[in-house]
């Protein structure tokens, strides 16, 4: 993200753009374009502002949406929605904090795979709700769009792993990938699936 932040001359235009491209059809007003991106107000203000005079985003009152008649929508797209552009340490680096890990899967928007039951499957012991949260929040906000995430404590995981249990086999059948995983996680226990 900080390359494109450098190269578009902002961090948060990108995340702001992110909002309008993952979300095309919604309109955002400018408490609820602050919150998604988490960016302050006074800077969100002049990047809509930005946005809404080169015509990227249209505007109907209160509101703003993605202009679908933007000469530069599918470019875009393409280079901030579509291209692997999140760094991938730093997301494993982030939840890390949370407790202990033992298992971080990415999947769903992350890898471009649509059918994925979830983006995220966070397996582990001893982690507190309010830090994954906020670490959710913090993606949320650099993707643009709300995450669809699974967390279970190990000992359960394992439990449903064993019993076939449907989401789990969706989240593990389907394209993802593993960026953090313990021993005890190996790759030869999530084989049975």
């Amino acid at each position: 993200m900080e390359i494109l932040g450098k190269i578009f001359g902002s961090p948060a235009r990108v995340k702001i753009m992110r909002l309008f491209l993952l979300n095309p059809q919604k309109w955002f007003s400018k408490k609820d374009i602050v919150k998604r991106s988490r960016i302050n107000s006074g800077i969100t203000g002049r990047e809509i502002k930005l946005l809404h005079s080169i015509f990227f985003i249209k505007r109907h009152a209160t509101l703003w949406s993605f202009n679908p008649s933007f000469k530069y929508g599918t470019e875009l797209d393409r280079l901030l929605i579509s291209s692997d552009t999140l760094d991938k340490r730093t997301i494993a680096e982030g939840f890390k904090k949370v407790g202990r890990v033992k298992l971080l899967l990415l999947s769903g928007i992350f890898i471009k795979h649509k059918d994925s039951a979830v983006d995220l499957l966070i397996v582990g012991d001893k982690m507190k709700k309010s830090k994954i949260e906020e670490e959710i929040k913090k993606l949320e906000a650099e993707i643009g769009t709300e995450l669809v995430y699974a967390v279970f404590n190990t000992a359960d995981f394992i439990y449903r792993l064993n019993m076939y249990d449907k989401l789990v086999r969706d989240i593990l059948y389907f394209p993802h990938e593993v960026l953090l995983q313990s021993k005890e996680l190996s790759t030869q226990a999530l084989k049975k699936v």
